[in-house]
């Protein structure tokens, strides 16, 4: 009785967390490279005074769904996406390294190249600055470069590179600005085999239609918790009963 009044009463409560979790996953499924968040149920042992027996569910954050989302064309000069495994390397709010997959960049007031969110994105010596109305062209190792104004035949020159790195996803976390770093707060060294499309966008990867049945579930799942809950009522009032006739 114990075991399952603890057992239905925190699982009810983490159904609960992990419905906020597809609710924000499906929040996001116009954003550009977003990474749908997994969660997980486990059990654990309720530590402290009482009957050992006493057993609590927790629900942990796994890890996020590194799957590619879909490619979508733009013509845009400044929308970037990455063909395949790889991150666009940008500064964070506290100055350090971040990662993100979302191309969707700007150019800032003062020429420097940003994400839409204001984040700098870095180069391979820093932030990259941008030549006051050029046409920008993207190279597949990341190179930016433009066109010469007034130059025949046309001529084109390099600005420089965006740091595209690639590190192990299973060390890598999201932070709540949304952006991932790696567990010990390193650097990433530029890896030479990520591929960069020009005027192209990287979709979410959420699935709207397993996000839906994921929902449905939970929402199951919460009923059966409580019918335990009242199962385990109507136990105890039946037991204080029995116990009465003594």
């Amino acid at each position: 009785m114990d075991r399952l009044i603890y057992t239905a009463m925190t699982g009810a409560n983490q159904v609960v967390a992990q419905q906020t979790t597809v609710a924000h996953n499906l929040a996001n499924v116009s954003t550009t490279g977003f990474r749908a968040q997994i969660d997980a149920f486990r059990a654990a042992p309720v530590e402290g005074s009482g009957l050992a027996t006493r057993t609590q569910v927790q629900d942990d954050t796994v890890a996020a769904d590194f799957t590619p989302g879909a490619i979508q064309q733009t013509g845009r000069e400044l929308d970037m996406a990455i063909q395949g495994p790889g991150w666009f390397a940008v500064q964070g709010a506290d100055g350090s390294e971040a990662y993100t997959r979302n191309g969707a960049l700007r150019v800032s007031e003062n020429g420097l190249l940003q994400t839409q969110t204001g984040r700098l994105v870095l180069g391979d010596g820093g932030p990259i600055t941008i030549p006051p109305d050029a046409r920008l062209m993207v190279g597949g190792d990341g190179t930016l470069s433009f066109l010469v104004p007034g130059v025949v035949p046309a001529a084109s020159e390099i600005i420089g590179r965006v740091k595209l790195v690639n590190p192990p996803t299973d060390q890598m976390v999201r932070g709540d600005d949304g952006l991932f770093r790696l567990r010990n707060d390193a650097p990433v060294e530029v890896d030479n085999q990520v591929v960069l499309l020009g005027g192209a966008l990287e979709a979410s990867n959420v699935s709207v239609v397993d996000s839906m049945v994921r929902m449905i579930s939970l929402g199951r799942q919460f009923d059966t918790q409580m019918s335990l809950l009242k199962n385990a009522d109507s136990n105890s009032s039946k037991a204080d009963q029995i116990l009465g006739l003594n």
